[in-house]
């Protein structure tokens, strides 16, 4: 089921046949070296897999979704939307993983404007926010081509104590 697209990409809801491609990207080390639980084995990637299939469990209208390359019809990564709760206060993430090939065309910026605008005018959510390592320059300049602002650095989030620094966009596009 097709949730939304772009000129270049288009998001679906993951399915069980997506899990080798997953895997490829869940065990690749660059891809995930700015994760706090790095790389993810065969069977954690088929968990965060079923996870996901129909949405996050707790919001259904939110998760990580297969994200397609139109020209190319190839599963690329997962992107998507995730409820947090932060410092007490509930967030809804925009989450972007690429296959590595795929890095440094654009895309990454394009799902993410796609993903932001999809998240204010479909499902009315008033702001968002993006988790990133510190170290992560890349997704840095992808929150701020989509109009996000650094709000703060935190020592961690649902205890993790890995530094990540929180970015964020109200629904007008004004200061958070």
């Amino acid at each position: 089921m097709k949730i939304l697209e772009s000129e270049r990409l288009y998001f679906r809801r993951l399915v069980m046949e997506d899990l080798d491609a997953l895997y490829k990207l869940y065990s690749n080390p660059e891809i995930r070296q700015y994760f706090p639980e790095g790389v993810l084995n065969h069977e954690e990637t088929k968990e965060e897999l079923k996870w996901f299939l129909n949405g996050h469990p707790k919001h259904p209208e939110l998760g990580l979704w297969a994200t397609i390359h139109k020209p190319s019809g190839k599963f690329i990564g997962r992107c998507g939307l995730l409820p947090w709760t932060i410092e007490g206060q509930n967030e809804v993430e925009i989450a972007y993983l690429l296959d590595k090939e795929f890095w440094g065309q654009g895309l990454a910026s394009e799902g993410a404007l796609a993903i932001r605008d999809y998240a204010f005018k479909k499902l009315g959510l008033l702001r968002l926010v993006c988790l990133i390592d510190p170290k992560n320059i890349a997704s840095q300049k992808v929150a701020e081509k989509i109009g996000m602002i650094l709000e703060k650095q935190v020592d961690g989030i649902d205890g993790d104590n890995y530094p990540t620094l929180i970015y964020a966009i109200n629904k007008d596009h004004g200061k958070t």
